[in-house]
């Protein structure tokens, strides 16, 4: 953006629309290629494909999980920075994330590597799925550079006024995996690798378009600078706990895939873990468009609090909130009327399509309120609040979650693994607002704020 004070100056609305429509854009091609891997696993491999790229999934997790604590990190004191007029200091911050996404994921990938196949025995990988696990997380494993340093500085280029060019890194990515899975696993008869390998190649080529941007002579606001590639401790320090909260968050998830795959396993066996795929890859295509709204005030919110301008952030927050709940109810609404076909379009087989679409219903049942747990979270990473957004981001998975699949599988078998996760969006849902209203009261409001 060549005018990144517009953050500050033209109508939320306007900025709402113009920064979460290119990212609820960008993040729903992004899902759709998952679900799209999905099905091409499920009609080319079949169930113990799905069943291996759900046992697969933590590892996953936990690779986002690190390149989310640099990325966003990153992202919410870079736009504090660019609010506060210090255009170098944010340069520094785009080094420092730089370098430290190298270091993570070259570390990363090398210790998952040398023990691969205990970490996916550990993770409930049986005998008959290990071999496709194997294949699937080797591949991904082995090109995760590339999606550390993609989707980490594509958060940055959202927060320095470029949204349009952060969806274009998402739909690159998302259009070439979406070419090269059904070529590499029916064309070429690859199998899982194929698919796997389309989603590394992918997301290098998005790699490359983002460095393209921060190096590129008229392109970043922000430039990538051999001078601010040496780490600074102090940046650090501020990236990591700021960024902590979603990199718990995405471990918490990442246990909470491990318990589930055992719950599954013990009370439906490898269909229900496959099934739990599918429904995971729902989900999150679902949610997409809230998480795209919330990437979108991010750097909004950000600037204007950095800039002191509260009335405007509270603003940017109440227009979030209902533009995410709006997606939510449209959601619930798909889901509940049109589960059964939605889990048949990745496989046929007749107790998977029962199975799933009986816990597709109960699993996203309080999807509605979502929205508001969602904002109110990005809302405190934005400014820089890291006490409150790491309470929030563990409150689902730690506090709520992880206790109610221990629990309710005991009482209830296979339906109480579903249940567990709306009781958890509920109970999260009323922290977040709790939390909301006290900071609006005490720090936003113009009685508050000059206390």
């Amino acid at each position: 953006m060549d005018n990144p004070n517009a953050l500050g100056e033209k109508s939320i609305g306007s900025l709402l629309w113009e920064f979460s429509l290119p990212a609820v854009t960008g993040m729903l091609v992004s899902a759709l290629y998952n679900v799209v891997d999905s099905i091409f696993v499920g009609n080319g491999v079949g169930e113990l494909g799905l069943a291996a790229v759900t046992i697969a999934f933590p590892v996953m997790l936990v690779l986002m999980a690190f390149g989310m604590l640099v990325g966003i990190g990153a992202t919410a004191q870079i736009s504090i920075s660019i609010g506060q007029r210090k255009k170098a200091q944010a340069e520094k911050i785009l080094g420092n994330a730089f370098s430290l996404s190298l270091i993570i994921a070259i570390t990363l990938t090398t210790v998952v590597l040398l023990f691969l196949d205990p970490i996916l025995i550990l993770l409930g990988a049986e005998q008959a799925v290990l071999p496709y696990a194997r294949e699937f997380t080797r591949i991904i494993i082995g090109g995760s550079i590339f999606s550390f340093v993609g989707f980490g500085l594509n958060n940055i280029i959202r927060a320095e006024g470029s949204p349009k060019t952060a969806m274009a890194t998402m739909l690159i990515s998302a259009i070439l995996n979406i070419i090269l899975n059904p070529l590499f696993i029916f064309g070429l008869n690859m199998g899982i690798g194929g698919s796997a390998l389309a989603t590394v190649i992918s997301q290098a080529v998005a790699a490359i378009w983002v460095l393209a941007y921060f190096i590129g002579p008229r392109r970043g606001y922000l430039k990538l600078r051999w001078s601010n590639l040496k780490l600074d401790m102090e940046i650090i320090h501020t990236i990591f706990a700021i960024g902590l909260s979603s990199f718990f968050m995405q471990v918490a998830a990442s246990i909470v895939a491990v318990l589930y795959n055992f719950s599954l396993i013990n009370y439906g066996g490898d269909i229900a873990v496959a099934a739990m795929g599918v429904v995971n890859r729902v989900s999150v295509f679902m949610l997409m468009p809230i998480f795209g709204i919330s990437q979108g005030v991010q750097p909004i919110i950000g600037y204007n609090y950095g800039a002191g301008n509260y009335d405007r952030v509270i603003e940017a927050l109440k227009k979030a909130t209902i533009a995410a709940t709006m997606f939510a109810f449209s959601g619930f609404i798909i889901v509940e009327l049109f589960n059964a076909q939605i889990i048949a379009i990745f496989n046929q087989n007749q107790q998977l399509i029962e199975i799933g679409s009986n816990g597709m219903r109960v699993f996203l049942a309080m999807m509605p309120i979502v929205g508001l747990q969602i904002v109110g979270s990005t809302y405190f990473q934005a400014v820089g609040k890291a006490r409150q957004s790491l309470l929030l981001s563990l409150s689902r998975q730690v506090l709520f979650l992880i206790p109610l699949i221990v629990i309710l599988p005991r009482m209830w078998g296979l339906s109480g693994i579903w249940l567990a996760s709306p009781i958890a969006d509920l109970t999260s849902t009323v922290l977040t607002a709790m939390l909301l209203f006290r900071e609006i009261r005490d720090n936003l409001s113009p009685i508050g704020s000059r206390a």
